[in-house]
């Protein structure tokens, strides 16, 4: 029986074949989440919305870039490294076909970034996807269908981001505790059921539009690049470092990223890093006993793993996605409001990822502590796998094909 949605259409509960514990979770918290309306379209369309801009009461990124949330007891998205002149390395909307090339030159400088995937790519190209993990980058999810997910119910909102996260956990064996919005759509309703799944939000403080390229022109792209490298020789990141939007979706995003590494690492003194470095989070997952990545001083010193287990396709339809223990949702309140939010703890949940702080105001204890659419041309991409250069390797692709993927296998 199918254990996920339909591939890159909106997330939802209700198909045959739905996993029971999805469908507990869900009601473990939907009494809880706060009753902020959807607006727009899964496209972007925001035709008709009406919003206090001034109040931003639901600290709507989209229209405010708010990322300080106003309901208490949601975690402040993470938008910035704090080293200074540092710069947090991600790419969006892959797992990507046609990466292999790419993450080949990546190896070859001893370059690492926080890959933000997407569910139904990694269900359509999982040797790709494990081949992220394989070469030790930092994973996140970027949802399961790339909506703007305020245009979201709450169930399809639920659904987007559970199913993005079982299908890492059923392809690489582990369970994400970061995700960023697609385009940079979060509210604090969302903001609420991301962390009730056990997910930080983190967002940018630089936007390349590389994923335009083909609109724009890469030249255009290229000065925005050069946009960001002039900020830093003006000082604007002496006190904090930068996190950078850069895609993997095809493949003119990824020559421009390797035509601009250089100046990257020549010019941002403070390191060019997955966000986790930076922020000194070294267990990203929950499988800690697994996965440990170097923290910011190990980093800058030349290392650039500690240990991460080879990608293991768990081959189960019915698996229970793990979480840590706690309560099952954040308990929040409106700022000035004593009104709580919080649904049954009954479910096994977890508290949100533990943010580093930079090493100047730390101990090295602590280090333990996109904007595209990407459907539309991913939905049409060839369903072939490109081989996985990686020696480190893929493995269970059988399991993956027979189990997890069972039920996506009918929808390709």
């Amino acid at each position: 029986m199918p254990s996920y949605p339909p591939i890159w259409a909106t997330g939802t509960m209700q198909y045959a074949g739905v996993p029971q514990d999805a469908t507990d979770m869900f009601n473990s918290i939907k009494a809880g989440i706060p009753n902020i309306a959807p607006r727009g379209t899964r496209a972007g369309d925001m035709t008709g919305v009406v919003y206090d801009d001034n109040a931003d009461p639901a600290c709507w990124w989209t229209d405010t870039r708010c990322t300080s949330p106003k309901l208490k007891g949601l975690q402040p998205d993470v938008t910035s490294c704090p080293e200074p002149n540092s710069w947090g390395f991600t790419l969006d909307d892959g797992p990507n076909c046609s990466h292999n090339a790419y993450f080949d030159y990546l190896e070859s400088i001893k370059m690492k970034a926080t890959l933000f995937y997407i569910g139904s790519n990694v269900l359509d190209w999982p040797l790709e996807a494990q081949r992220g993990l394989a070469d030790g980058h930092e994973i996140c999810s970027h949802t399961w269908s790339h909506p703007y997910m305020t245009s979201m119910t709450d169930e399809q909102a639920f659904a987007e981001l559970y199913f993005s996260k079982k299908a890492i956990k059923d392809i690489l064996g582990i369970t994400v505790r970061c995700w960023r919005p697609p385009y940079g759509d979060v509210d604090d309703r969302i903001r609420w059921i991301a962390q009730a799944l056990d997910m930080q939000t983190v967002i940018w403080t630089d936007d390349t539009f590389d994923y335009d390229w083909v609109t724009l022109g890469k030249d255009a792209i290229r000065k925005n690049y050069q946009a960001i490298f002039d900020k830093q020789t003006a000082g604007k990141y002496d006190s904090a470092g930068a996190i950078v939007l850069t895609h993997e979706i095809d493949g003119g995003t990824m020559e421009l990223s390797q035509e601009m590494l250089p100046q990257m690492m020549k010019q941002f003194t403070g390191g060019v890093m997955p966000v986790g470095v930076c922020m000194n989070n070294t267990q990203p997952y929950v499988e800690t006993s697994a996965y440990t990545y170097p923290n910011y001083d190990q980093w800058m010193a030349g290392t650039r793993s500690i240990s991460v287990a080879s990608p293991t396709a768990t081959g189960k339809v019915g698996e229970t996605l793990v979480f840590l223990t706690g309560s099952a949702a954040p308990t929040t309140s409106a700022a000035g409001s004593s009104v709580s939010t919080s649904p049954s703890s009954s479910a096994a949940q977890a508290t949100s990822m533990s943010s580093g702080m930079s090493r100047s105001a730390t101990s090295s204890a602590s280090a333990n502590a996109s904007a595209s659419s990407a459907a539309a041309a991913q939905a049409a991409a060839q369903k072939s796998h490109s081989g996985v250069s990686s020696d480190r390797a893929v493995l269970s692709v059988a399991a993956v094909l027979v189990g997890a993927l069972a039920g996506a296998a009918a929808l390709l």
